[in-house]
This record gives structure tokens, C-alpha cells and sequence, in this order.
């Protein structure tokens, strides 16, 4: 069958379905998946949803060599009989953003969006029902053209699998501790630090690594220059409550502008609570911790919501945060967001699509 051009090819070898309670992150995936390929002559063409299969590429693909690609990832959530997404088109604007930086012809979001909904909908069974899980779904394209030469891949494959995922706090909302990295950099202005592309994250696994053996973890990431500017946490945005004061590092072109990070915004500024985009070091941070106004601090992004901070460490000096407990603003944060998710609290933001 057909919906516009979409071809829907179902799958006669059906899985059952994981206990959702016990499922690792991305490690299963449903019955089906969409594709699309792409040709500099032809633009985009040929969406279609099929069995999720294993891909059949090329040894000389330019993905292999070069790595041009991107990524994006979202969540569908059960709201009883309904399937909700979370600001589904900030994604794909985002995916559109992250293609521009690495030369890879957009797409049209539109389009995309009634694709990914037919998916979400054909895989509906999928949304696990346990609280405080969801049907993970990661959109992606690679270069495909068989060529070795350094310049940007003439095809190209959108793809958008889906994995039923389990409650990201096994132990509850519960502070961590987080290492202050000082030797490697995450990103600098200028290079793909607000892009979604995979050599961002693979870059820093060394640092990750590092935090782990010392019992924290993950890193506070430092701007790329000077080694001073606060930038992300993790793969995650950070904010800092200080003396009532809500900040966050200001997008310089290094930091991913998460749609976690642009809804805590709003609804801060909605509460009425003053949140500031702005360079902050971690100097003038662990000054505010000494002189006993840092407050709260939190990571935000779609597998997390929030992500609270209890302690981070720098140069071997330790700011202990909120006694290591989670802070007041975090928790209301988390337990918004996550209710306007499932759909139970009202969405007066206009934030959720159902999925029909």
C-alpha cells in the first residue's frame, strides 16, 4: 500500500515483544524501519518502510572513509491508548542544520515528518507501557557513493529505526558526579560541535573513559581554546542555578542546540524565573561554589530529560553541589517535561504531536 509516494513493505517475520523492565539501551529494535535514498540528479526518492534488515554497502561507500554523516534522536511516548512525539520538527529542523555543516543535501521536513509518523504508526505495538519508557528513534544519513575521493558523497540513504528503550534511572533521579575534563576537547567554533555527526561522539570516548577509572560519571567539557568556558556535560547542555539565577553557555557554534536545552528555557522564562545565555569559565563556577551560591546544576537531553549534577570535580578540587541531592528547579523541570511527554499534564506549550 501507499501513502503519497511512501511504498510499506510489512514485515511476515514478526518479534515478540522485549520486557521492558529489564531492556538495555538501543540494543533492540522493531519490526521495521524507513529508508530513503538520494542521487544529485534525482534529489531525494524512494521512501519506503521495510523489515529492519542488515544494509548491504559498498567497501569504498565515502561513510567508511570519511565520515559524513548525521544523526538525529527523539522519543515516542504511551499515553494510554494515545502514541505522543516530543517536538518531533525541532529534530528534523536540527537534522537539516547538522546536513548543512557536513554537505549533505536537506530534506524536506515535511515530507519526513508524515514518513515518521506512518513508521511510529505502523510500529505502534512497539511503545512500551512501563513508566518511565519510551520507543527510542534515531533518524540518520550516511554517504553512500563508492569513492575515495576527499569531497562530499554524490548519494546518500536516510534511515529511521526504532528501539524500545527502558527507564533511563535505574536507582531514581539521583545526582552524579562528573569529572572536569582539562586535556581533550569536545569541539571548537568554527568546526562540528553543533552539528549531530558521529566523529563528535566517538572523539570522546578517551576523555569518558578517563572519568569512568576515577568514579565519575562522565566530563564537563571545556571550550577548545582556552580551556576555561564551560561548554557541555557529557553529550548533554548544562545549566547552573546560582543565587537564584538560572545559566547556561550561550550557543558560540561548538555547543549542540539541544531541544531539551531550548524547552528548559521556555519554561524557565515562563515561570518566571531569569535564565541567562552567556560564557561562563570554571573559575568564576567554583568561585560561586566557595562563596556558597551555586545552587542546583543539571545536564539536559532526550535520553536523560534532566540529568542532575552532585558534584563535579576540577583539577582535584571537588564542588560539592546541593549536598548531593537533587535540586528543587531540577526535579519541577524533570517532572514537567516528562509529564507533558506521556500526556499527563495538560500541554499548554503546544510541545506534542499525537501520532494518528
Amino acid at each position: 500500500m501507499k501513502t503519497e509516494e511512501l511504498v510499506i513493505v510489512e514485515s511476515k517475520h514478526k518479534q515478540p515483544k522485549p520486557n521492558t523492565d529489564q531492556i538495555p539501551f538501543g540494543r533492540t529494535f522493531t519490526d521495521h524501519m524507513f529508508v530513503m535514498d538520494y542521487h544529485e540528479e534525482k534529489g531525494w526518492y524512494e521512501p519506503r518502510i521495510v523489515p529492519y534488515e542488515p544494509l548491504t554497502l559498498d567497501p569504498a561507500a565515502m561513510i567508511f572513509h570519511y565520515g559524513q554523516t548525521v544523526f538525529e534522536g527523539l522519543k515516542a511516548y504511551r499515553s494510554g491508548d494515545r502514541v505522543l512525539l516530543f517536538r518531533p520538527e525541532k529534530n528534523l529542523e536540527r537534522l537539516n542544520r547538522s546536513s548543512d555543516r557536513l554537505s549533505i543535501p536537506a530534506i524536506d521536513e515535511e515530507k519526513v515528518m508524515k514518513y515518521l509518523e506512518e513508521l511510529i504508526s505502523l510500529e505502534k505495538d512497539w511503545v512500551p507501557d512501563t513508566p518511565g519508557t519510551s520507543l527510542y528513534i534515531r533518524p540518520f544519513i550516511i554517504g553512500t557513493e563508492p569513492n575515495l575521493s576527499v569531497a562530499p558523497s554524490k548519494t546518500y540513504k536516510l534511515m529511521i529505526i526504532l528501539s524500545p528503550v527502558g527507564s533511563y534511572f535505574s536507582g531514581g533521579l539521583t545526582p552524579v558526579k562528573i569529572r572536569v575534563e582539562d586535556k581533550f576537547t569536545r569541539a571548537v567554533k568554527g568546526g562540528t560541535g553543533m552539528a549531530k555527526t558521529a566523529g563528535n561522539y566517538s572523539a570522546a570516548y578517551q576523555a569518558q573513559k578517563q572519568a569512568y577509572k576515577e568514579g565519575k560519571a562522565d566530563v564537563l567539557w571545556l571550550d577548545g581554546v582556552e580551556k576555561r568556558y564551560i561548554e557541555e556535560v557529557g553529550s548533554m547542555n548544562i545549566f547552573f542555578k546560582i543565587d537564584g539565577e538560572v545559566v547556561t553557555p550561550a550557543l558560540s557554534g561548538s555547543i549542540l542546540q539541544g531541544i531539551t536545552r531550548m524547552s528548559v528555557i521556555e519554561l524557565l522564562e515562563k515561570w518566571g524565573i531569569t535564565v541567562t545565555e552567556r560564557r561562563i569559565s570554571i573559575e568564576e563556577l567554583y568561585q560561586y561554589h566557595e562563596e556558597g551560591k551555586l545552587e542546583e546544576a543539571f545536564g539536559t537531553g532526550t535520553a536523560a530529560v534532566i540529568s542532575p549534577v552532585g558534584e563535579l570535580n576540577w583539577l582535584g578540587k571537588e564542588m560539592v553541589i546541593n549536598n548531593h541531592e537533587i535540586g528543587e528547579l531540577s526535579q519541577r523541570l524533570y517532572d514537567t517535561i516528562t509529564g507533558i511527554q506521556t500526556g499527563k499534564l495538560e500541554d499548554t506549550q503546544g510541545w506534542t504531536v499525537e501520532v494518528k
